[in-house]
């Protein structure tokens, strides 16, 4: 596991937004899983500039997005398949026919699961997978449980993932409470991972991420076991955590 310290939100955007250029660069087809949320809106932006000011094209991307609200329409403000078409999708060169959502209308929920799967097994599996890091410390939807959750799966969204995404919408009660999310084998089959985390109110569950038990109970602790994780933490999210021999060995 590598750890990228960024002094700030914008420092963090622009690492993140050169790696997944540096990635395009290499391997123009490329199979990119991406995330929503606001941690990643920064590094959507930088992309944006670097495909329109340094002329780096996406035409060959492929990608896959961890997750989706059940039961909400693509055009509906508050869908992760809104949220891509106005944040990135729109102001970039990628094929409609290159880009994957999971549809949270499937009529079979459990098809649409199943389906989504076999479309990144065709597509050659993820080359780089972007996440995120929950308050709880989930990774997509994947919440606390008892149990890590294989594969692309119905998420019941915990209450406090609720509580946090509520700002999004005009009241706590229209926040969806099921989600289709990839699992968590899915995401550690990724050849290598880059998990965005900012802001103090990240500071202790990254802590337990990294230096804890790998246990469901905080689901981003599975990526202790990735052979190639980068961690790029924003200042205000380190400052709970241990420093201990590891601690001092990845500064």
């Amino acid at each position: 596991m590598r750890i990228v310290f960024a002094k700030d939100y914008a420092a963090l955007s622009e690492i993140a937004a050169d790696m997944v250029a540096e990635q395009i660069r290499t391997k123009p087809d490329s199979v990119v899983g991406l995330a929503t949320g606001n941690t990643p809106l920064g590094m959507y932006r930088e992309l944006i500039k670097i495909h329109r000011q340094k002329q780096l094209s996406f035409c060959r991307m492929v990608t896959f997005n961890l997750d989706e609200y059940i039961a909400l329409g693509k055009e509906d403000p508050h869908s992760y398949h809104y949220y891509m078409k106005h944040h990135f999708f729109r102001h970039v060169d990628i094929p409609e026919a290159n880009q994957h959502i999971p549809n949270g209308e499937a009529g079979n929920i459990g098809q649409e699961c199943l389906a989504y799967e076999q479309k990144i097994k065709e597509a050659g599996g993820i080359d780089l997978q972007i996440l995120g890091i929950g308050r709880n410390g989930h990774i997509g939807f994947n919440e606390p449980d008892v149990r890590f959750t294989a594969a692309t799966h119905r998420a019941e969204l915990a209450e406090s993932t609720i509580r946090a995404n509520s700002h999004c919408f005009s009241s706590l009660a229209q926040v969806p409470r099921f989600a289709i999310s990839m699992g968590i084998k899915t995401i550690m089959q990724a050849r290598s991972i880059v998990i965005l985390v900012n802001g103090e109110d990240k500071a202790e569950v990254l802590d337990r991420a990294l230096w804890g038990d790998i246990s469901p109970e905080i689901p981003a602790s599975i990526l202790q076991l990735h052979q190639r994780v980068t961690v790029i933490v924003e200042e205000n999210a380190t400052k709970r955590l241990r420093m201990n021999q590891r601690w001092q060995q990845a500064v």
